[in-house]
């Protein structure tokens, strides 16, 4: 498995079809106003997340990659070149990139897992037994728009194999990715959702993706 995902990362930005759709801007646009690209193994991507994962699965070793935050100056220049639908990505820093790849989560104007399945998505996770917890999260993923699954799957797959690493390269674990993204991926709507349970229980779901990234959508259909 870790192999065959390693290898779509690798194939991502090659696989990628020539048909776009959308406009340049990256930052704060809805996923269906955004440049997106067909890729055979996840759907209609956007064309910044295909970029941006192809970099990111050749620095896998980068130690504290998504935690150590890129440059200011450095982030705020690709920023202004991705609006202008400049290609710019190819020479970026790998720590820029990946800081990149969360601002691009974080400011969709709809977290890529919908607001209103977090309440059915953390009641599962507090399901008592691990099959259940398991199979209630995986039914639940095959519930989110297309437009979101084929975003998020191609950077689920990425922590995977980024995870993989971690032992003796990276040092980001399953656990210290979904710690980074749950801000990202799977934000607390309001103060009552930021106590230490809940936001563990938020953790605890992005690593069963993370940990788990086939399964993502298992019983979807495609994410075209």
């Amino acid at each position: 498995m870790f192999t065959g995902l390693l290898v779509s990362l690798f194939l991502l930005n090659k696989k990628a079809d020539r048909f776009l759709i959308g406009g340049e801007r990256v930052f704060g646009v809805p996923l269906e106003n955004l440049a997106r690209t067909y890729i055979p193994d996840f759907g209609l991507v956007p064309v910044f997340m295909v970029q941006a994962c192809s970099l990111l699965s050749e620095r896998l070793c980068t130690v504290g990659l998504f935690r150590k935050p890129g440059s200011l100056p450095r982030i705020k220049t690709l920023r202004a070149k991705l609006n202008r639908g400049e290609d710019c990505l190819s020479t970026a820093l790998p720590y820029d990139v990946a800081t990149l790849v969360k601002q691009f989560c974080r400011e969709l104007p709809e977290p890529l897992f919908p607001s209103v399945l977090h309440t059915a998505i953390l009641k599962a996770q507090a399901l008592p037994k691990q099959e259940a917890r398991s199979s209630a999260l995986q039914l639940l993923s095959c519930l989110l728009p297309a437009k979101n699954a084929s975003t998020l799957y191609p950077n689920l797959t990425l922590l995977f194999v980024l995870s993989f690493c971690s032992c003796n390269d990276n040092l980001m674990t399953s656990s210290n990715l979904a710690t980074v993204f749950v801000p990202c991926l799977l934000p607390p709507p309001n103060q009552s959702e930021m106590s230490e349970s809940r936001l563990e229980l938020r953790v605890l779901v992005l690593r069963t993706f993370i940990e788990n990234p086939q399964q993502f959508g298992k019983y979807s259909c495609t994410n075209a």
